[in-house]
Order: C-alpha cells, then sequence, then structure tokens
C-alpha cells in the first residue's frame, strides 16, 4: 500500500525538524537525499537522527533513506530507488531549495535547483504517480510588494527584489500550473530563523550572516573603556522602523506538520508569518550585544560618499543581502491561523533575538553532525 510522504530537503534545518515532527505525528517518511563527498546519504541521516535521539532522550523510527537528487532526472534515483517509490510514496513534500540570493549565471543556483528541481520533482510524481503534493515555498514571493499581502495572491505584476524571490515565484507556478496533482498544498514561510527554545540553527544566512559580517568586521579591534568595541560611527541608511518578519524553526515545522498530517487542512497556502515583526532597530541592538560592538547608527535613506574603511567593507559584504532590510507587507495568514490556532507563533523580543545571536557567535557560525561509521540501509 502507498502510504509513504518523500521529503526532499531532509538536511536542511526546516527539514531535520520536519523529519522529527513528522515522524512523531506517526507518518511514515522517506527522504531524498545527495550524498556528500566523503558520507553515503544513508550515513549523512543517520547522523541527524542520531542528534534528535540525544535530543530527546529516546530513539526515532528512521526513515527510509532514498539516495538522490533532485537537480537529476528521474531525482537521481537508481532502478530499484524508482521502484520503491512508485510502490511505497503517496505524497511528496518538496523542501528542498536553493537560498542563493544572487545568480552568476541561468544554469547556476537558485536557478539549477529551485526551477529545474522543482520540475523534476514534478515529473517524477507524474511518472510515479503521486498524487498528493506539500510544496514548500517562501512569503517572499510577494517581492516588493506593499500593503496587504493575501494568501490566495501569487503573481500580481510584483516587481522582485532578487533572483532567489524570482525562482520562487517560478517553482511554485510550476506545481500550480500542473495537472499531476489531486491535492496541493502551498506552504509559504517567513525568515526562518532558529530554535526557540534553544538558538539551534545549521544555517547562517541573513539575520545570522549579518551578525557575522559585524564580528569579523571588528575582529582585531581593542574595546574602549566600556568594554566594547566601538565601531566608527558606522551608518546604515535605514530608518530602523523597517519590518522584517522572522520565525523560529521548531514552530514553522510544527504548523506545517500539523497542516500536512491532518487531510482536513490540505488544499489551500498558507502564510507561516509572525503576528508581531521584528524591526531593523531590534535587529541592529541584538548583533551589537552578541558582538560586543557599539556604534552603527541609522541615517535614513540619505546616500554618502564618504565612507570610512569599515563601513566600504560592509557595504562591500553587505550588497547581496541588501533587500533583506526592506520594509515588509503585511502577510495575510488568515488559513494558518483557521488550522492552527492552538500554535501562535512565539514572540522574537530583543531579548529573544539577542540570544539568538549570541548561540549563532557561540557556535561560531557552523554546524556539523557527527561523523558515523558507514552503514548501508535499504528501502523496505
Amino acid at each position: 500500500m502507498k502510504n509513504y510522504y518523500m521529503l526532499t530537503g531532509a538536511t536542511g534545518l526546516l527539514g531535520r525538524y520536519l523529519i522529527k515532527d513528522l515522524t512523531q505525528a506517526g507518518l511514515k517518511i522517506a527522504v531524498l537525499v545527495r550524498p556528500s563527498r566523503r558520507q553515503t546519504a544513508e550515513d549523512r541521516v543517520e547522523a541527524m537522527m542520531r542528534y534528535w535521539d540525544k535530543e530527546l532522550g529516546y530513539k526515532l523510527p528512521r526513515p527510509v533513506v532514498l539516495s538522490g537528487d533532485i537537480c537529476q532526472e528521474d531525482l537521481g534515483l537508481d532502478p530499484s530507488g524508482i521502484k520503491w517509490a512508485a510502490e511505497n510514496v503517496s505524497a511528496m513534500i518538496h523542501n528542498a531549495a536553493s537560498l542563493s540570493f544572487i545568480s552568476t549565471s541561468k544554469q547556476g543556483e537558485p536557478w539549477k535547483s529551485n526551477i529545474g528541481g522543482t520540475q523534476n520533482v514534478v515529473n517524477f510524481c507524474e511518472s510515479a504517480q503521486i498524487r498528493e503534493f506539500h510544496h514548500v515555498s517562501t512569503a517572499y514571493i510577494c517581492g516588493l510588494r506593499e500593503g496587504v499581502v493575501k494568501e490566495t495572491e501569487l503573481d500580481v505584476g510584483q516587481k522582485m527584489s532578487n533572483d532567489y524571490e524570482i525562482s520562487k515565484v517560478a517553482a511554485e507556478k510550476i506545481v500550480r500550473e500542473s495537472n499531476t496533482f489531486d491535492s496541493l498544498t502551498v506552504l509559504r514561510p517567513a525568515i526562518i530563523v532558529g530554535d526557540y527554545q534553544t538558538g539551534f540553527t545549521t544555517t547562517f544566512h541573513g539575520f545570522y550572516a549579518l551578525t557575522q559580517l559585524v564580528q569579523t568586521l571588528v575582529r582585531g579591534y581593542e574595546p574602549d573603556a566600556t568594554g566594547l568595541v566601538f565601531s566608527e560611527n558606522m551608518r546604515l541608511n535605514l530608518s530602523g522602523d523597517e519590518r522584517k518578519n522572522l520565525v523560529p524553526v521548531d514552530w514553522v515545522s510544527a504548523v506545517m506538520s500539523h497542516v500536512i498530517s491532518n487531510p482536513k487542512h490540505h488544499g489551500q497556502t498558507y502564510h507561516l508569518t509572525p503576528q508581531h515583526p521584528v524591526t531593523a532597530r531590534q535587529l541592529l541592538v541584538s548583533m551589537e550585544a552578541a558582538t560586543h560592538t557599539y556604534g552603527p547608527k541609522f541615517v535614513g535613506s540619505q546616500e554618502f560618499e564618504d565612507r570610512s574603511e569599515l563601513e566600504q567593507l560592509f557595504y562591500d559584504h553587505f550588497h547581496v543581502y541588501s533587500s533583506y532590510w526592506r520594509n515588509d507587507p503585511t502577510f495575510d495568514s488568515t488559513n494558518t491561523q483557521n488550522a492552527a490556532p492552538h500554535l501562535p507563533c512565539p514572540l522574537l523580543d530583543l531579548k529573544k533575538l539577542i540570544f539568538m545571536a549570541r548561540v549563532a557567535c557561540e557556535m561560531n557560525f557552523q554546524f556539523r553532525d557527527e561523523k558515523i561509521a558507514s552503514q548501508v540501509a535499504q528501502p523496505v
């Protein structure tokens, strides 16, 4: 009987939480995972599952591991893997994506994974007769829109600010325009950060990348009488009131798992966004607290050419994330609130933002699961 849910992007931050939560919800999970240069797909997944065993204090059931790649035809599966999926998988959870903001070519990322990879996943579902699809998109398919963005809207002619957003709009269109699925659920999280309780994260983009940049730029500077490093009154051409929608990964996974495991919630689009966005000022203060610095100030939208060396270094690196600081629109999340009223998004206040930034600093902005001895698991 076909009763497995197949998950792509399983080894990413959100993917590893989805494995845990979906398994605990009683679903049978198969994961499509690429082998690395040093580890098999099976070993990568087993190392991740052992992390959860340690955190939870008990052993979770293991998912079926399919070694493959969304960027290849038939998802890079060998004949036995294709056969197993066709006979056992009833639903696809497409979570794999590239987070690259800027592309160097149409053959590279994010196009390769987000567009080509999504098309490969849809094609595979068609050939394997997988009729239930759960697509992880992003709230930022809204681009540069202002005002209220509804869950029912996709392409309303909005301008986009980076290649990632453009590629995710195209990916969602691919899924929606397919005639393959009897049930299509679209999940659009905002900017995912670490675990609300522990601060744990495995990816360090956006908020974390900027914190790491500040820490790196002031390395070698001596603290002044305050015990902090003064960063030369670095000027930021923002007001400080710009709103950003950050959401903790454990909450995103909990809501997604609730929606996916309850068929009555299928067939809708969900904005997984907070009721209370954070501000650019809160993000700056949290970064200063985590890196033991002070000095940056908001100067509004004015441009200036007399940048100090430190300012120039900051902006040379900052331009990749320039769109990250824009003021967000208001995201309608009616469907999410109706489906999961018992799972309100926890508040990311200044104290919690500082905590998360400090955890990332303590992790030195990197994480690797412990390597294990090679073992090969077979689909059953």
